[in-house]
């Protein structure tokens, strides 16, 4: 009994170190961690390796940044420059043939310029003052001077009778995307040889005058006001009212074109109603006449084929 006690503290006194093993101050409370915890150690060699092997890259991109950036800020300047010399280049150039600077004088218009413009071009009868009011040396504003040119209404008046004409096509079941193509495209065709005619003419004259590719160009877009005021009338009314409308309309603009062009191609003995004599004088009065003329066969070609 004693030998067994004795061989069994003996046993007991041989287990207590691997018991400490198991219960290390590394493991938890319960003693079920497996393995050590490393997270908390130092760097090692591989760290220290990785370290050496980061450091050399990382300067080496501070480096390429510092380069980069003044050559960066080069480039943007000297792309910055080009386009400017471009736009100064582009802007040059393009106001020789087309003067955006001067546009903004005929779209200088306010609503009561555009009422009072529309009466004039279709009843233009009773009015008396057709010159155009300057101001230091400068024509005024249209919106100050209903006699001056515009492009506002012989813009929206293109416009609205490209619309007009695909309603009446509509109406008649001969509407289509192409069809409306040929008859925008074919107006403005006809607009530009008028303008580059009356050019012509103007040289071939040899008159000084202060009108402007720009005036030609109003001028001649005034006639789209009275050939909407015929497609409505036969739209509405039928193929008489056209007519009746049409008629009125280019008797109209017949008159307005005479009383406004003779203030510009006439000589001022001309504009202040005496008697034109001379070959010179002629050929002008015949130009002026001209130009009205061609006013109504323009906006009877354009028109009659849209009303039926």
């Amino acid at each position: 009994m004693d030998f067994t006690a004795t061989q069994s503290g003996f046993r007991q006194r041989k287990l207590q170190p691997s018991m400490r093993l198991r219960n290390s101050p590394g493991d938890g409370p319960d003693g079920s961690q497996l393995f050590e915890d490393t997270s908390r150690a130092g760097p090692g060699p591989q760290a220290g390796y990785r370290n050496q092997q980061a450091g050399p890259q990382t300067a080496g991109f501070s480096g390429q940044t510092l380069l980069s950036e003044p050559m960066s800020n080069l480039a943007m300047a000297y792309g910055s420059s080009l386009a400017s010399q471009g736009r100064e280049m582009v802007d040059k150039n393009l106001d020789r043939f087309i003067p955006i600077s001067k546009l903004k004088y005929y779209f200088a218009v306010d609503t009561v310029y555009v009422g009072k413009k529309l009466g004039l071009l279709v009843f233009p009868y009773m009015h008396e003052n057709w010159e155009v009011s300057y101001q230091q040396d400068t024509p005024v504003a249209p919106r100050f001077d209903v006699n001056a040119p515009d492009l506002y209404i012989p813009t929206m008046g293109f416009i609205t009778y490209i619309l007009v004409a695909g309603l009446a096509l509509g109406t008649q079941s001969r509407f289509s995307p192409e069809l409306l193509g040929v008859q925008a495209s074919s107006a403005l065709v006809w607009l530009i040889m008028e303008v580059l005619v009356v050019l012509l003419s103007l040289y071939l004259v040899t008159v000084n005058t202060d009108l402007t590719t720009i005036d030609l160009l109003a001028f001649a877009g005034y006639k789209y006001v009275g050939m909407i005021v015929g497609l409505v009338a036969g739209l509405l009314f039928g193929k008489p009212a056209y007519y009746l409308s049409l008629l009125w309309c280019c008797a109209a603009i017949f008159v307005f074109m005479i009383r406004t062009l003779r203030l510009k191609l006439l000589s001022e003995a001309a504009a202040e109603g005496k008697l034109v004599r001379g070959a010179r004088n002629q050929l002008r009065m015949y130009l002026t006449m001209a130009i009205a003329a061609a006013q109504p066969i323009f906006m009877y070609w354009l028109t009659f084929h849209l009303v039926r």
